[in-house]
């Protein structure tokens, strides 16, 4: 793509977005919503390739009806009550259908399977772009209306934990493990987004914040399977070396930084006498954690079987600007001492 019309698809990217967060009114909501959906359909769509037009036709089409629907309810609810505030939803059938459209746009089961086909689609930035910043606007009205329907969120979060785990068991390319583990971690913060917002956002900031080197690591070692995996290790041997301490703090396991979100969110639901749904999401984040094993048992202790000079890359990657990528990676596993400060910023 001529790198003029990328920087434009970049800033109407981002305008789209901001559009979203900054408004109060639904339809300057879904104006940028669509602004942002329109400015990467270029970017997915870049590299001429049958797999890369079929998910650009997949997500133009679910981004679309989710669109829609929202864009149905919002004029409904205008011309029931005469206001086009985003908080002032008051006819329950409408704000469930708002409900579920944000749900289908950012991907939470069972609303869920075109996402890792989409993400299967892509190249790995494209993909990274899809799986975090495409989500802020989204996520930013169910954080506006989040506090009037409880039971669909429960259902909804519940089931994208589970489905999550279960759907990257059986994956072996990496970009559909990534994909369920957007899934599941964006149930958790549908758990706790009714009782304690400020939670769900640590969630959302966390998982960026995990997602990000994850995804240069990729990019680095030129990883999509885990098969390729193997052989990262003769190609950049400092960050395979690091990437299994990311996936573990993606899987929540303590002392790493992706613990801080779910151990402050189990909290929240022992609070609020919620013990089951409680124990069933902290059983279900082990599913997720056995995969994460499975990519850092694939990275660090396994070789590639064929150990001739050809099967070693050609063209080593150029690390000259791994400068973002040393720095996320610090804040991907070192964030959970600064937790006291991070909790007392957020409620205070």
């Amino acid at each position: 793509m001529n790198p003029r019309m990328m920087l434009l698809m970049v800033f109407s990217l981002i305008m789209g977005t901001f559009i979203t967060i900054s408004s109060s009114h639904w339809l300057m909501a879904w104006m940028g919503l669509e602004i942002s959906t329109f400015a990467i359909i270029p970017m997915m769509a870049q590299k001429y390739h049958p797999r890369a037009m079929e998910a650009t036709i997949k997500y133009f089409i679910v981004q679309t009806a989710a669109a829609t629907l929202l864009l149905f309810a919002s004029v409904s609810n205008a011309w029931l009550t005469g206001q086009w505030d985003i908080q002032q939803i008051n006819d329950p059938l409408l704000l469930t259908t708002i409900t579920i459209a944000l749900m289908l746009k950012m991907g939470l089961a069972p609303l869920h399977t075109w996402f890792p086909e989409v993400l299967q689609g892509l190249n790995l930035p494209t993909g990274l772009i899809l799986s975090t910043w495409q989500k802020l606007a989204p996520f930013s009205l169910m954080y506006q209306i989040s506090t009037s329907n409880s039971t669909l969120l429960i259902i909804f979060g519940l089931t994208s934990i589970l489905v999550g785990g279960w759907g990257g068991l059986n994956q072996t390319q990496l970009r559909k493990i990534l994909a369920y583990s957007s899934i599941a971690h964006l149930g958790w913060m549908m758990l706790v987004l009714q009782y304690k917002p400020p939670l769900a956002l640590l969630a959302f900031i966390t998982y960026i914040i995990l997602t990000v080197p994850m995804f240069f690591m990729l990019i680095f070692t030129q990883s999509t399977t885990i098969n390729s995996l193997s052989i990262s290790s003769t190609k950049i041997p400092i960050i395979s070396a690091a990437a299994p301490l990311i996936l573990l703090s993606l899987g929540g396991l303590p002392p790493l930084t992706g613990f801080l979100p779910k151990w402050t969110i189990l909290l929240e639901l022992t609070k609020q006498n919620m013990m089951t749904i409680a124990t069933m999401a902290a059983l279900s984040a082990l599913l997720s954690l056995y995969f994460y094993l499975r990519l850092s048992y694939a990275m660090t202790l396994t070789s590639s079987p064929n150990n001739s000079p050809t099967t070693l890359p050609w063209r080593i990657p150029n690390m000259q600007n791994t400068i973002f990528l040393s720095i996320s990676m610090p804040l991907s596993l070192l964030m959970l001492p600064i937790s006291p400060s991070v909790l007392m910023f957020l409620f205070h």
